[in-house]
């Protein structure tokens, strides 16, 4: 018998067996975030800069600054601001894409307009043109939401709920291999390439992501002929802004969104006092993106753990239950520590467990629903979810959070304990309403592409 320590790896040989998709899935999933993370640290330190000069444009600079304001004491404020702004545009125009063209077209679309842009930032970061680092903070977060909300709206083609709830976390552990090594290419690069060559290293990534997102295109029509689903190979069609009003009609998506405000909640909170450290102890933008590649380290580290050794267990056992509220109840926990004492190192501590218990339970719990329902769930109320809600979320808590920072991160803490509650609510309410969603189907036979 294999000894215990083992077990996840023959579970994965098994899973692989079983599920030909599942390598194409994997391969998507690790050079998606892999792209991401080689960049996410650059955002990090430009968000955390204490120079204006170099996030900012100068007629911005000096517009805030002829009505007295400095814009270096809002850099956070502002960025999510306009993140927001954009997410109200965008979301319309994601949900035109999504409604009028099929899946075949729409997808390779979406990456592609990304790799176009990140050369675009190759040219900005190599030039040193004014105002890049928040052009790239404001784009680097909306390719993070839609990007990875496009990839699991896909899985739930490819993937019944049954599959699901066994596969998820493989793809995920998968997707923080990925996680791993793009910080780890980070710390390796940037001081010897400079940033403005990792834009080019990650769009390379992202031209995977095209590849194995066509090979996945005929197991999804496969799993759609043999099930009798709604083809994805034809537009969707319904309205712009149909995930809008279907998150405002359905009971289920109503709180989905709860929950994500709220969990966006606690992690604004934690992360805008993380960057007051930051600009206290790391000011060089170089230092500022080598702290962060070692927080995302940390995280992807336990991620990683927790999605070989427990995801999989917890929904194929228990459903979404666990995976939902573990996160939360953690949380409550944390935020109660910080509340009686607020260290950075235990600010370190809480951000980790913030992190990995919603990319390793939370996230995955909360996708095998969309394997559920309607396709235009998956790819327009999902999406507007993880897009429009999500940064909604962001917007409230980084102004409450300038607000709370004045009375000091006790009162900081203190609130996020709350909000962490509110999270544990939200997390009750998404667990009832999909008790009320018709049992997944029958596993199918393994799936085998179709053209």
């Amino acid at each position: 018998m294999p000894a215990p320590a083992f077990a996840p790896a023959g579970r994965l040989r098994r899973a692989l067996a079983e599920s030909p998709p599942l390598l194409w899935s994997f391969l998507y999933f690790f050079s998606l975030l892999c792209g991401y993370y080689l960049l996410r640290p650059v955002r990090e330190a430009m968000g955390a800069s204490n120079d204006a000069a170099t996030v900012f444009p100068p007629a911005m600079i000096a517009f805030f600054a002829a009505h007295g304001v400095a814009l270096k004491e809002l850099t956070l404020q502002v960025l999510f601001t306009l993140t927001f702004l954009i997410m109200l545009v965008l979301q319309p125009a994601y949900g035109w894409l999504v409604s009028r063209w099929p899946r075949r077209v729409f997808l390779p679309v979406v990456y592609g307009v990304f790799i176009a842009t990140l050369l675009l930032f190759y040219l900005a970061f190599d030039s040193g043109m004014p105002g890049r680092g928040m052009a790239f903070f404001l784009w680097l977060t909306v390719f993070n939401l839609f990007a990875v909300a496009v990839f699991w709206s896909f899985m739930a083609d490819v993937y019944d709920d049954r599959a699901a709830r066994r596969y998820y976390g493989y793809i995920g552990a998968a997707g923080t291999l990925g996680a791993i090594l793009g910080p780890l290419l980070t710390r390796a690069l940037v001081e010897r390439l400079g940033i403005a060559q990792l834009m080019l290293v990650s769009a390379g990534f992202l031209l995977l992501c095209i590849v194995c997102l066509l090979r996945l295109r005929r197991y999804a029509v496969a799993r759609e002929r043999t099930q009798r689903l709604a083809s994805g190979e034809v537009p969707m069609g319904g309205s712009v802004l149909a995930g809008l009003r279907l998150v405002a009609r359905e009971p289920l998506l109503r709180w989905l969104a709860v929950l994500t405000v709220f969990g966006v909640g606690v992690g604004t909170l934690l992360y805008n006092e993380q960057a007051a450290i930051v600009r206290r102890f790391y000011p060089d933008p170089e230092q500022a993106t080598a702290y962060y590649a070692a927080i995302d380290l940390a995280v992807n580290g336990l991620t990683l753990l927790v999605q070989l050794a427990l995801t999989r267990a917890l929904l194929s056992r228990f459903g979404i239950a666990p995976a939902l509220l573990v996160p939360a109840l953690g949380l409550v926990l944390g935020y109660a520590a910080l509340a009686a004492s607020p260290l950075p190192l235990l600010v370190a501590v809480v951000q980790v467990f913030t992190r990995a218990s919603e990319f390793a339970l939370a996230k995955p719990a909360r996708e095998t629903i969309y394997t559920r329902v309607a396709r235009e769930w998956r790819y327009k109320a999902g999406a507007a979810i993880d897009t429009v809600v999500y940064r909604g979320g962001d917007l409230t808590f980084v102004w409450l959070h300038k607000l709370l920072a004045l009375a000091g991160p006790q009162a900081v803490f203190g609130a996020g304990l709350v909000v962490a509650c509110g999270m544990t609510v939200g997390a009750f309410g998404v667990i009832r309403q999909a008790r009320l969603l018709p049992e997944a189907r029958p596993a199918d036979a393994p799936m085998t592409a179709a053209g």
